[in-house]
């Protein structure tokens, strides 16, 4: 019983975290039980998945109510994420054996997340845009996007606060509460998917994944509250100095050194 109280607080942790930096907490949670809690690299993957269906859920249902959401991008890149979620799981589940190549592959993918930080808190300046209710973009390019971010998904259990509010923005140049709003409103199909594919190929601890994704769902409310009390460049830039160690933590334990 214990150990679950620790998962939710963890999940309540990462939750806040993901909430102020505008990421989702599965950037927080996937290291902390894959070093923390020493899970195998693929149990890390599909647990961190399906904890974060609780997080865009909940997110989504608030945004959708804010109407921070653009359902029709939302239906395309999710539709199209739903089929890259599962070609990423079949993806996935030829190197689910291979914990040091699934480290490899996700400490690559935190090296994206680092870098992100550290511009967007060095040198990212905050542009008022006028409120619109609809992401600019033809539907080639959010079905692209879609089904590209949702192979990712599969391969790593990543993609939502991480890859689609970044695509969104630089790709589609949305506003960002609408890029934030819509990304959770498609990624829950696309973590739903995912989740349901990786419970399936023996990869998910369940209880850990519903005490975390339900700690960090809640914890998200705070965040997003705590947001206005913090700079966002000194959080971003903090952070992408500990991302950038757990990407050479995840990269060089391939190469059998542990930092």
């Amino acid at each position: 019983m214990i150990y679950y109280i620790i998962y939710f607080i963890t999940g309540l942790l990462a939750g806040v975290v993901g909430g102020l930096l505008g990421t989702g907490g599965c950037v927080i949670m996937m290291p902390v039980i894959r070093f923390g809690f020493h899970f195998d690299p693929a149990i890390a993957v599909g647990t961190t998945l399906t904890a974060v269906v609780f997080t865009a859920g909940f997110g989504a249902f608030q945004h959708i109510k804010m109407k921070n959401v653009d359902k029709e991008t939302a239906l395309l890149t999710g539709y199209s994420g739903i089929l890259g979620v599962i070609i990423g799981s079949i993806i996935f589940g030829y190197i689910k054996n291979h914990g040091n190549l699934i480290d490899l592959i996700v400490g690559i993918a935190f090296i994206v997340v680092s870098l992100r930080m550290l511009y967007e808190g060095l040198f990212a300046k905050i542009k008022q845009v006028e409120q619109v209710q609809k992401i600019p973009g033809t539907p080639l390019s959010k079905t692209i996007i879609g089904s590209v971010i949702g192979t990712l998904t599969g391969i790593i259990g990543l993609g939502g606060g991480y890859a689609l509010v970044p695509s969104y923005t630089l790709f589609l140049r949305s506003p960002i509460k609408l890029a934030i709003g819509t990304s959770m409103a498609a990624f829950v199909w696309i973590a739903l998917v995912g989740a349901i594919y990786k419970i399936f190929q023996g990869v998910v601890n369940i209880p850990a994944a519903i005490a975390l994704g339900i700690g960090a769902a809640i914890g998200a409310i705070y965040g997003a509250k705590l947001v206005a009390k913090f700079k966002s460049n000194v959080l971003k830039i903090l952070f992408g100095l500990l991302f950038t160690y757990v990407s050479l933590k995840y990269i060089l334990i391939y190469f059998g050194i542990v930092i």
